[in-house]
């Protein structure tokens, strides 16, 4: 591919979504982006990394809290928005990170409301992985060894907690079909396979 392009991958949890933007960043030659976008976003905007892993793909709702945590990160930067809560500037500082890494290179972004961020970006593709809760429940199992309650309580939890997040800030709603170019259940398709049919759509 010649072209600057961008991949954005929205997932439920156990989807493997995370594994399918590291295998296609090895074919396509790319770097995925995931976690490793709370220290950049850190750097960037001169927060407090714990404050931001803390807030990561969450909404705090409680006032108090975000009074609490506002007065801790103020003495770490971003004193240009003192007025603003301590969840958005977290949520603003990886906006501005996820653009600045799109206008530079060709790249494959996980989760983190990427594809809002980026909905003015040309050749962007939107991708949303999804499976059946069994299939999940098997696979968190298998990852985290615990026992099959606790893993539908960790999924039911997380799920809950991307949903908010992305519904909160995007005024969109969290793996409805229409909000994505392609959507994958990787319930009877393997996660090779999944790779294979979003290489296939670029």
């Amino acid at each position: 591919m010649n072209d600057k392009f961008i991949i954005t991958i929205g997932r439920q949890f156990g989807s493997g979504g995370r594994d399918i933007g590291m295998k296609l960043a090895d074919k396509l030659g790319v770097k995925c982006y995931d976690k490793e976008l709370i220290s950049m976003a850190a750097q960037e905007s001169g927060m407090c990394k714990e404050i931001m892993e803390l807030h990561d793909e969450k909404v705090t709702n409680s006032f108090l809290y975000s009074l609490v945590m506002d007065s801790y990160a103020g003495m770490y930067g971003s004193h240009n928005m003192v007025d603003v809560p301590i969840n958005q500037k977290v949520f603003l500082a990886q906006f501005e990170t996820i653009k600045k890494i799109a206008q530079a290179e060709s790249c494959i972004f996980v989760g983190r409301c990427a594809d809002y961020a980026l909905e003015d970006e040309k050749n962007v593709t939107n991708i949303f992985i999804s499976a059946d809760l069994e299939k999940r429940i098997e696979r968190i199992s298998d990852r985290f060894k615990m026992p099959a309650g606790k893993a539908k309580d960790k999924i039911i939890k997380v799920d809950k907690k991307r949903a908010g997040y992305y519904n909160y800030y995007t005024n969109k709603i969290w793996g409805e079909a229409s909000t994505y170019d392609l959507c994958i259940n990787t319930t009877k398709i393997s996660i090779d396979k999944a790779v294979d049919i979003i290489l296939s759509t670029l």
